[in-house]
């Protein structure tokens, strides 16, 4: 996975869509720091984990911004809702 070329991507799509924030850029960066490091477009992660790196300390802030990605097409997300299992999270090319 190359990283530079999914970040120059990334912000191309950005620039001319209006609704991303700030919030989603730290967010989504956190999710690809994520995956490089496991060498994977698929993660499985806990929120707090993701919140940490974005830093964002609100859990309705965060899960707010992870569901808007999914669904402005930047990530597919797909929640565990428990407590004891992660998340899955997929960069989507």
């Amino acid at each position: 996975m190359d990283i530079t070329k999914r970040l120059d991507q990334f912000f191309t799509d950005i620039s001319v869509d209006a609704r991303v924030t700030a919030m989603h850029i730290s967010v989504y960066t956190a999710v690809l720091r994520c995956a490089n490091r496991l060498m994977s477009e698929c993660i499985s992660m806990y929120s707090y984990e993701l919140m940490s790196l974005s830093k964002i300390s609100c859990g309705k802030t965060y899960y707010r911004v992870v569901r808007e990605l999914s669904d402005f097409g930047y990530i597919v997300y797909e929640p565990s809702f428990h407590k004891n299992r992660p998340s899955n999270i997929r960069l989507l090319a």
